[in-house]
């Protein structure tokens, strides 16, 4: 039986609103004190794609988005009764001048257009510059910075675009989450959770952190170093904490809430998911190690807490406090999982045939392995694709190879474009990010000598709908995975953030002597859980297609040599 009761100041109908900025979209819930969610609404937020592996956003149209949700999930509820807000976003990198106007990160200067969205993959040359320094800072992303971080997007705006019009104009540079907090509350204050995981700001056990003046000397940023880091962040918070004097009177105005009203130091997105999931169906809510966090939707991050600094090539982090206080964060990643399976289903020549009057195509999908599966006389849907494999990195690998050249492969394409192969296809990439994640996890172990151990799989977003998928999860890792019983566990962890604010933003004679951090809030608002256990009579069958997925990348990368050979 999950708890009632909220320790964090004991009142009635009090209440907290999460907000999260997806990719796509930007949503906002009204959780009350035990973590349930009341009522959630959605704003679209536009992007644009000027040319390949550009993606752009507007930092005004998020605003007002978040705006827009907030008012209207706390309509009809007295603003007095909402005692904190927290958000959550991206890890996109946002550009203001020195009025705190948007700063165009377009090549064609459109100023609305101020975000570099996180999936923009324009600093690969900057990324791998970065990369041949070898520099320490390095060995906390594991090994080498990805072009989808903030210093190589930064060294990209600062070598292409032009200095006059552009960089001597910078007035900040802010990770979304943390653009969020500023336009909230007018404080600069940066949270521990983005400056650590997309920034190289090195934090410590003391929580001394600092930033590495070598590092961005050596890769020509060091002009950031200036007025104290000012343009990045000098003051720096841990998630949960309050940010600033809480909402300012514009805000509170464009939200319809109470100005002063408490809002938390933020998280990226991932991490919000992460915080919303560690304590889920746990029987000791406080023990957070070994379960492992997958925040599923048009990527993937693979989150694992430790009491142990342990380094993992491919594998973001540690991070100190970046998530939980006290412990160390890993990330491990995909960079394309929903996506991906929306590609390989939309691009299919059956896909306009299939029947989604009534649902998704992946439901349509699903039926139809299934018949396939009783019409050919197997005992699972899992043996299709015994001669059809996927290599699934269309768009690079993130972890535990930290290759973004690397490409998608498939191997048993037939002539057939009927329903029946698009399933075959849609299961076989299923199969294969299940496959990536067992990748991750066994780099893990293995490097750290088995300290981190993986003994269960909490999984949520959009893919953690897909009774398929999860199901396969299962069945690849020989792990149980489990979903929470509340549907939206990213905007529950934003929301545990404002309780934590909330609570710590009072007067000590006002605190409840049970309640003073993040993780009474994890403990006391985390749900329950459903569970989907493996098949183990498969493990021998996944156990064969894993090796055929390490035999695809080993190959993959043969045929990149065989080809940068001269004649």
């Amino acid at each position: 039986m999950r708890k009632k009761h909220f320790y964090i100041y004991c009142l009635n109908n009090m209440y907290f609103i999460g907000v999260d900025v997806g990719t796509g979209s930007v949503r906002a819930a009204l959780v009350d004190n035990t973590g349930r969610i009341l009522k959630k609404s959605t704003k679209i937020i536009q992007t644009w794609n000027p040319e390949e592996n550009f993606y752009q956003q507007s930092s005004e149209d998020i605003w007002r988005s978040c705006c827009k949700v907030v008012r209207e999930v706390t309509e009809g509820v007295p603003s007095e009764k909402v005692k904190g807000i927290g958000f959550d976003a991206t890890c996109s990198l946002v550009v203001v001048d020195n009025d705190g106007l948007p700063l165009s990160v377009s090549k064609n200067g459109e100023r609305e257009q101020n975000v570099i969205l996180w999936m923009d993959h324009r600093a690969k040359k900057e990324a791998d510059f970065i990369n041949t320094t070898n520099h320490r800072v390095l060995k906390y992303v594991g090994g080498k910075i990805s072009l989808e971080m903030e210093t190589p997007k930064i060294l990209w705006l600062k070598n292409n675009l032009p200095k006059n019009t552009f960089w001597q104009r910078v007035g900040r540079f802010f990770d979304l989450p943390d653009f969020l907090t500023w336009k909230a509350t007018n404080a600069i204050s940066r949270s521990l959770c983005t400056v650590v995981c997309k920034w190289t700001y090195c934090a410590e056990q003391t929580l001394d952190g600092y930033w590495d003046r070598s590092y961005f000397e050596e890769i020509g940023l060091d002009d950031l170093s200036q007025n104290n880091w000012s343009k990045i962040g000098n003051e720096i918070i841990e998630p949960g904490q309050p940010c600033g004097n809480g909402l300012t009177e514009n805000a509170a105005r464009e939200m319809g809430l109470t100005v002063g009203t408490p809002v938390a130091t933020s998280l990226i997105d991932a991490h919000a998911g992460g915080l919303g999931m560690i304590g889920v169906g746990s029987k000791n809510p406080t023990d957070f190690k070994h379960r492992l966090v997958m925040i599923g939707g048009t990527s993937t991050c693979h989150m694992l807490l430790s009491d142990q600094e342990v380094f993992v090539d491919g594998v973001w982090g540690p991070y100190y406090g970046a998530m939980v206080p006290g412990l160390w964060l890993l990330e491990g990643g995909q960079s394309a999982t929903g996506k991906l399976i929306d590609h390989v289903i939309n691009t299919h020549p059956a896909a306009k045939h299939l029947n989604v009057t009534d649902g998704v195509a992946e439901d349509c999908l699903n039926e139809l392995l299934m018949k396939m599966t009783t019409d050919r006389g197997l005992d699972a849907i899992d043996r299709l694709t015994e001669d059809f494999h996927v290599y699934p990195d269309f768009h690079g690998n993130r972890s535990p190879v930290a290759d973004p050249t690397l490409k998608g492969m498939m191997v048993g394409l037939t002539l057939s474009v009927d329903q029946e192969n698009l399933a075959l296809i849609y299961l076989a990439t299923i199969q294969a990010l299940c496959y990536g994640t067992k990748h991750i996890i066994e780099s893990m172990k293995e490097k750290s000598g088995g300290s981190l151990n993986v003994q269960e799989i909490l999984l949520c977003g959009g893919l953690s709908q897909n009774w398929v998928f999860l199901q396969c999860q299962a069945n690849v890792t020989a792990l149980p995975v489990r979903t929470s019983t509340e549907d939206d566990p990213v905007l529950i962890g934003s929301a545990m953030l404002a309780a934590a604010a909330s609570t710590l933003s009072k007067s000590p004679a006002e605190l409840h002597p049970r309640s003073s951090s993040l993780r009474d809030a994890i403990a006391l608002m985390a749900s329950d859980a459903r569970t989907v256990h493996p098949s183990l009579d498969l493990q021998a069958y996944h156990k064969r297609k894993y090796s055929v997925y390490l035999e695809m990348l080993k190959h993959q990368k043969m045929y990149k040599t065989i080809m940068s050979r001269n004649p």
